[in-house]
């Protein structure tokens, strides 16, 4: 098998699947390339597609690659499909979101603590879209559930991993507690505004 051909076999295989595909199960279909050899092709399609202007690349995402478009041509696609409500949550919904994404494992009553609001309508938004699921249970009074992220969470947002989300420094809802008591002030802290999650959707931006 020369590379020419190996590449359009790895072209075809991306395009078919519409999930990513693990490099691990390219090697195995492909069977006479190695993982390195694979990924060094995805590289040299890439640097192909970008010195041709294409309106696709391979994309590493949640542990595999996929054929994507570019984001630059996310307005064109969203008309075309004529489905601009498919990929909205509500700005509350992704702000519980992103609390999973950087907290998890973590229950509901402290993402609750976190926002200041019920987050049911939100949490329940985001299992449904598998953006988040139950990941366990705490070992805690009344044993709450504990939710995590998923690989769809992963695909949709275009990251190889959850190491790729950006840096946050901020505390945590037991860093918070301590904070709190240590400073032991004598005025009692304002508290969070109530209600519930901001019903005003939003557009999540997709992979293509």
């Amino acid at each position: 098998m020369d590379e020419g051909q190996a590449k359009r076999i790895i072209e075809a295989l991306l395009f078919v699947f519409s999930e990513p595909v693990a490099l691990k199960r390219l090697s195995d279909v492909i069977q006479v390339l190695g993982t390195d050899e694979i990924r060094q092709m995805v590289e040299q399609l890439n640097a192909e597609y970008a010195a041709t202007g294409r309106a696709f690349h391979i994309q590493e995402v949640a542990g595999g690659y996929q054929l994507v478009t570019d984001n630059q041509l996310a307005p064109w696609i969203r008309r075309a499909l004529q489905n601009p409500k498919a990929d909205s949550v509500s700005k509350g919904a992704l702000e519980t979101l992103a609390i999973v994404a950087y907290r998890q494992p973590i229950t509901k009553a402290e993402m609750e603590a976190i926002r200041g609001v019920d987050i049911t309508a939100s949490l329940d938004t985001l299992v449904e879209r598998h953006f988040v699921k139950v990941t366990g249970r705490k070992e805690s009074p009344g044993r709450p559930f504990l939710y995590g992220t998923t690989s769809e969470f992963l695909r949709h947002f275009g990251l190889r991993s959850l190491e790729a989300l950006p840096a946050l420094q901020t505390p945590t809802v037991e860093e918070q507690t301590d904070a709190e008591a240590s400073a032991q002030l004598p005025e009692t802290a304002a508290a969070p505004s109530g209600g519930t999650d901001n019903p005003q959707a939003v557009s999540v931006s997709t992979n293509g």
